[in-house]
This record gives C-alpha cells, sequence and structure tokens, in this order.
C-alpha cells in the first residue's frame, strides 16, 4: 500500500499506539490500514455417493480439480459465499448445508472454510470459471491432479468421517516453513 484510500496521501508503515503489530498509517488524516486475511467459503457437495469437483478454468492452477470455493464477498454470510460459489463454478445448487473445515492459511493470508452438503438435484453444468464439471467416486477423485492442499485435506477427512458416519467440525493449520537460510 502507497496511497491511503481516506484522503489521497502517501502511508507509512510503522506500529500504531496501543497496537503490537506494524500497519500502514497516513500520517495527514490519522487513518491506520488494517490489512486481514480473506474468507474462501465452499462446499463438498454430494449425490449418493459422489462427491462433485470442477476442473478449474482459471489461476491459479488451471486445469487441476477442486470444490466449489471462492473467496467471500463484502455483505454476505459465509453460507451465502458458499452457496453462491457453488452456483456460478458448478451450476448446481445445494442444500444441508453443515460447517465441515475451517483450515487456516497463514502464509498466504487466507482462512478456508467448507460446508458438507448435498446437492439439491443431480443437475450440474460448467460455470464460466469451471472446464468441467464431474461427480467422482472416492476411489476415482484426481488425488494427484487436485488444486489446493485445503480442498485435499477436506476431502480426506470427509472420506474418512463418512465410512464412521460420524461428522466433526475439522479445524486445521496449513504452515509454510521458511527456506532455510544459506550463507
Amino acid at each position: 500500500m502507497k496511497f491511503c484510500s481516506n484522503c489521497g496521501e502517501k502511508v507509512i508503515q510503522r506500529i500504531p499506539e496501543g497496537d503490537s503489530r506494524p500497519r500502514y498509517v497516513c500520517e495527514h488524516c490519522n487513518t491506520i490500514h488494517y490489512q486481514n486475511p480473506n474468507i474462501v467459503a465452499g462446499v463438498v457437495p454430494v449425490w449418493g455417493d459422489k462427491v462433485l469437483l470442477c476442473r478449474r478454468a482459471i489461476e491459479p492452477r488451471l486445469g487441476y480439480w477442486t470444490l466449489p470455493a471462492g473467496f467471500m464477498e463484502n455483505g454476505e454470510s459465509v453460507e451465502q459465499a458458499a452457496r453462491r460459489e457453488t452456483l456460478e463454478e458448478a451450476c448446481a445448487e445445494v442444500e444441508d448445508l453443515q460447517l465441515y473445515s475451517m483450515i487456516d492459511v497463514p502464509h498466504i493470508n487466507q482462512v478456508h472454510i467448507f460446508y458438507r452438503s448435498n446437492l439439491a438435484s443431480p443437475e450440474f453444468a460448467a460455470g464460466v470459471e469451471s472446464l468441467e464439471v464431474k461427480l467422482f467416486d472416492e476411489a476415482d477423485i484426481p488425488w494427484t491432479d487436485l488444486a489446493f492442499n485445503t480442498v485435499r485435506r477436506t476431502l480426506e477427512c470427509f472420506f474418512r468421517d463418512r465410512r464412521h458416519q460420524d461428522f466433526q467440525v475439522r479445524t486445521d493449520c496449513l504452515s509454510v516453513t521458511p527456506p532455510l537460510k544459506t550463507t
């Protein structure tokens, strides 16, 4: 960030009084610009014994498979965002949403939240952000072609939990170890 979105003056980075983290601060209008993680909301849409996946038509990870999910918009709930993303990416409607996984991804400032859900009907199609959309049995999931680790973790837990019919809310944190310094 270089300029204040409030008054247009240049900002500096410093720790404001009473805070513990560096923030972008406008010394002209005294606005503190907080930057917070983005929330990704999605679903594990189920029809019978199969899970619906979307093959991405956009970067990042163009051509890889994912659960329908995307960034939450201002003015919507997490559940509304998950429903909207499923409609946009898979032209599918979901019902009976149950919170299922929340995975922190601090190295990219994101939190991924997935709901378990049922497809309202077996009708779906590729939306503008998907190359194709397909129902998969557990044995046919393209594990090596999944777009994101959060999707992999959520699906692994889902299939394990489904065998026992014991679905708990899952939490996890994906952290990236910084590279070793060379001298």
